[in-house]
């Protein structure tokens, strides 16, 4: 049998768990993941390496997790949406997630225009079915309900969380690929560099850490990150929109900040396998959010084709 492989784009509402699926799939946490919505903000890329296997010769599924579809009402919301189109294009298959156990309508038109104007093959995933426990009889009349909206071509039970389903949906996604090449390594999981996943690291625990608008208002920026032998020295800056926010991320006596940087050093060090020296900062930039310049500067695809390295620095947006 012939290799398969291709790209696959994991589509969703905000907190429809694309994330968990992403980790789930790919045996390594490349996403953060939080219950609070638009947690991603860009594609986070994983790479699934299938083995030979008696009568099979393997395949490499490439991944792509996507930010919450939304109607965008700022910069960022239009930068996340923008996230969403790229990862759409040129995708060999789409996997949308809908979250079964939430009590509303069926995947709202917004999601569904999208994709049937990619004219791109999809599954439809029913997500979260481990909290429908005591209604399964309700599964099925959401299947058939979900079948009237598109033609998908395959409708699957899933619990990202609980592993549930999985191992059916990667089967059939193997089977759903055109025979290709080896697009990545096999050494490699993710295109995403460190300093990005380092960054994400710690804007997760602001999202688990804090409330209301701060965990929105927030973003990360790396400005030092020095790999040594035994050490890595990380300096970050969690930008805030009001000194009210840097009040409420810096905490009484500095316990807040303390808290959100020492879980963050300690997923930074399983991640590199290396100790990390962790130094955060807070500053405040007035509706960086609306700043059209400021969010592309915090893609890490700018930050590697722009930012200039002096003295071992990286330069920073203004």
């Amino acid at each position: 049998m012939a290799f398969h492989s291709g790209f696959v784009c994991i589509l969703g509402r905000p907190n429809a768990g694309k994330s968990t699926l992403l980790n789930a799939l790919a045996g390594e946490k490349l996403a953060i993941v939080s219950p609070k919505p638009q947690t991603t903000r860009a594609r986070v890329l994983g790479v699934i390496h299938v083995p030979k296997q008696k009568g099979q010769a393997g395949a490499q599924v490439v991944l792509i997790d996507t930010p919450g579809v939304h109607r965008p009402d700022s910069s960022l919301g239009r930068k996340m949406m923008s996230e969403v189109r790229e990862a759409l294009d040129g995708c060999d298959l789409l996997l949308v997630i809908e979250d079964a156990a939430r009590k509303s309508v069926p995947a709202e038109r917004f999601l569904l225009d999208l994709v049937k104007g990619t004219k791109t093959p999809a599954f439809l995933l029913l997500n979260k079915v481990d909290l429908l426990r005591t209604e399964k009889r309700k599964l099925l009349p959401l299947i058939e309900q979900h079948a009237k909206l598109h033609d998908f071509q395959e409708i699957i039970p899933i619990s990202a969380r609980k592993g549930e389903g999985l191992d059916v949906l990667l089967e059939k996604i193997i089977l759903a690929l055109p025979e290709g090449p080896h697009y990545f390594p096999e050494d490699q999981i993710t295109d995403q560099p460190a300093r990005f996943m380092a960054a994400e690291l710690i804007r997760e625990q602001v999202l688990i850490e804090t409330s209301e608008e701060v965990p929105h208002s927030t973003t990360v920026v790396i400005e030092q990150f020095e790999e040594g032998a035994k050490l890595t020295r990380i300096a970050a800056a969690i930008y805030c929109e009001r000194e009210g926010q840097k009040r409420i991320l810096i905490g009484r006596q500095g316990q807040m900040l303390k808290k959100i940087g020492t879980a963050a050093r300690l997923q930074m060090e399983r991640m590199l396998g290396i100790k990390v020296f962790l130094e955060l900062f807070v500053k405040v930039r007035p509706n960086w959010r609306e700043s059209r310049a400021f969010v592309e500067e915090l893609d890490w695809r700018w930050q590697l084709e722009n930012l200039v390295s002096v003295h071992g620095e990286p330069r920073q947006p203004d």
